[in-house]
């Protein structure tokens, strides 16, 4: 039996004094617990120290472990080598040689000798009057510009931007007496893009009639020595066609016949003048860069020029035969620079009907 005032169970369950009391102003919520690392010792353990039941164990390191570092540097190295090695690759890749090929620059020159003696007159308008000449336009309106065209790759603006410089490179190569007569370059120069420049200067230095280097593929360049212009009015006729080849160029065809009256030098205006002609199909490339930098990238120079001797070097300079004149050699089937058909001689002869008849 209890004693006075208790129950005979002792103190009930939960109620004051219970044996719960102790512990009820601890929370075990999930935090403590997960902190709470504790891990107990093996039987040997505790049988050789008499340390505590149980020990805490060291925080699980968050993050990569020291392996999976080194790993992933190696990764990253490779990698980084990988791309470094395709960029510094000794061998260019099959498209990269081909675009290189592609910008080069080869260029014909045929000259045309005389059928006989070169046709002169005192005044050049009589002979430009009695040659197929007569209905050709002064100097850059001969350049006649066509409808610029928008393409699936490139805007009209940029096309009618095309044209323009292909124009000017003609003008300035064709046109310009300081590049006809005065040896000057640089006008031409100036509308290449740079990765023409050393080809363009090699011809210059050392040209060459192997269709890569001929000064006259790149310009009309007449021999100072011998002739200058007896008319500054040039007379120019020709077309110009823009083309998209695919996706990143463009392509401006150019065919123009120029008709320059020389005479020779010093001879005064007295002295008879003669008809020299240039007939020029080229071909110029633009990409997108070409055509914001207002550069004229020249692929491809047919050139057929005459009256001229066949035995001259033609890749350097234009050396025209004058009023009287004859060839000291003359060429194959006769060849009309007036005429739209290409010539296939290295030498060709000038058709008497491509001739003034004064």
């Amino acid at each position: 039996m209890g004693g006075p005032g208790e129950p005979p169970e002792g103190a009930p369950e939960g109620g004051p004094g219970g044996g719960e009391d102790e512990y009820r102003s601890v929370v075990f919520d999930e935090s403590f617990v997960r902190a709470a690392r504790l891990q107990e010792f093996s039987a040997q353990e505790r049988i050789a120290d008499h340390a505590p039941a149980v020990r805490r164990r060291p925080p699980t390191r968050r993050g990569l472990s020291r392996q999976a570092l080194v790993l992933v540097l190696l990764i990253a190295l490779a990698f980084g080598t990988a791309i470094y090695m395709g960029v510094r690759h000794p061998y260019e890749s099959p498209a990269a040689i081909r675009d290189v090929e592609a910008s080069l620059f080869r260029a014909t020159v045929v000259p045309l000798a005389p059928e006989g003696k070169v046709p002169g007159a005192t005044d050049p308008e009589q002979l430009y009057a009695h040659s197929p000449a007569a209905q050709f336009r002064i100097g850059a309106a001969g350049i006649t510009m066509p409808a610029a065209r928008d393409t699936s790759h490139f805007s009209q603006a940029q096309v009618s931007s095309a044209l323009d410089t292909v124009k000017e490179y003609i003008v300035r190569s064709a046109l310009y007496p300081e590049v006809l007569t005065g040896g000057q370059t640089r006008p031409v120069r100036v509308l290449l893009p740079a990765d023409q420049h050393l080809q363009f200067d090699e011809s210059l230095s050392h040209p060459a009639a192997d269709g890569r280097h001929a000064v006259t593929g790149w310009l009309v360049r007449l021999d100072a020595k011998s002739v200058e212009l007896a008319d500054p009015r040039i007379r120019v006729q020709g077309t110009l066609r823009a083309t998209e080849t695919d996706s990143t160029f463009l392509e401006v065809t150019a065919d123009h016949t120029f008709v320059y009256a020389l005479r020779p030098v010093g001879a005064g205006a007295k002295a008879e003048a003669s008809l020299f002609t240039v007939r020029r199909e080229m071909r110029f490339r633009f990409d997108h860069n070409d055509v914001r930098l207002h550069q004229a990238q020249l692929t491809v120079s047919y050139v057929q020029a005459g009256p001229l001797s066949c035995g001259g070097n033609v890749a350097e300079l234009l050396s025209p035969l004058l009023a009287g004149q004859t060839a000291k050699t003359g060429g194959p089937a006769g060849t009309d620079p007036f005429a739209t058909d290409r010539a296939t001689a290295v030498c060709g002869t000038l058709a008497t009907g491509a001739q003034p008849k004064v």
